[in-house]
């Protein structure tokens, strides 16, 4: 029916219009994937933001019944395939094609809540809460890009150990560097202190240097399985995985008080050249004989 696809249509406009006003180092990844994938992504990104809007941004009284009205949305939706929420809606449509289910949806929910009541974090908590608020993203990510093109009635591909471990260490990973590029922002705004056993707003150079070392092995497990995507998802990664090596070699170069003055961020050009430099790279290891792509 026309009626339907006008209404899908505007839900993923919406979603893409979530993603360009708020991500330009994701958005520049995800240009590079085809089409349904980009579609997808962007459904998916759209979501995450939303909830990350509530307890970030809004920040009021009714913030919790907010965040789980999101949720209750999405699950309903995860069921029905429809919502009045233009961003549930274009979520669920992708999610019940490519795999998503609440093993994912409710772990990103149940982090996105504890920003509400958690202020500082035991390493526990930390591990739990990357977990849930960028592992899984990264696995939702994984499942768009092995059944962005799956016909309906046709299997779901599911991701190898290999893929799944790369999925979850690059989430981890770009969570872990946002955590430092907003060190004082988290601090100073919203009274959060993510790292286990720093103070707030504040990071000593060995602390900083063991928390280096944790996301460059993330960034290793991600890269090492980047032979493991297909198509040209294998290029989109790569390709955001360079933005955001290339933001952690600023974070590690700038005096470890400088974090909590200002927010590092790499000029657009910069971001045009390690964006052509990385798609190159991987079109050369593909040409060389890299897996899948």
């Amino acid at each position: 029916m026309r009626s339907v696809r006008l209404y899908d249509a505007t839900a993923g406009r919406t979603s893409a219009l979530v993603l360009s006003a708020y991500s330009t180092s994701f958005g520049m990844g995800a240009r590079l994937l085809g089409k349904r994938a980009h579609r997808d992504i962007e459904a998916v990104y759209a979501l995450v933001r939303l909830a990350d809007e509530v307890v970030d941004t809004f920040q009021g009284p009714t913030a919790a019944d907010e965040l789980d009205e999101l949720e209750a949305q999405t699950v309903r939706a995860l069921r029905t395939g429809y919502s009045t929420n233009l961003v549930v809606h274009a979520f669920a449509r992708t999610a019940r094609r490519v795999g998503i289910t609440t093993s994912e949806t409710e772990p990103f929910f149940a982090s996105m809540r504890a920003d509400l009541t958690v202020e500082v974090h035991d390493r526990e908590s930390f591990d739990r809460y990357v977990y849930g608020s960028a592992e899984v993203v990264g696995l939702m990510c994984l499942r768009v890009f092995l059944n962005a093109d799956r016909t309906p009635g046709t299997p779901l591909v599911e991701p190898d150990a290999e893929q799944v471990a790369g999925a979850r260490a690059l989430g981890a990973a770009f969570q872990k560097i946002n955590f430092l590029r907003d060190l004082g922002v988290d601090a100073g705004e919203l009274g959060r202190t993510y790292f286990p056993g720093t103070e707030r707003g504040r990071l000593s150079e060995a602390q900083r240097a063991a928390v280096l070392d944790e996301i460059a092995h993330d960034v290793a497990v991600a890269r090492a399985a980047l032979p493991r995507l297909p198509g040209r998802s294998r290029y989109a990664v790569a390709a955001t995985l360079a933005l955001y090596d290339r933001l952690l070699d600023d974070l590690a170069a700038q005096p470890v008080d400088a974090l909590v003055r200002a927010r590092a961020s790499v000029p657009a050009p910069v971001k045009a050249r390690v964006v052509a430099a990385a798609v190159a790279r991987e079109w050369w290891d593909v040409r060389r004989g890299g897996q899948q792509a």
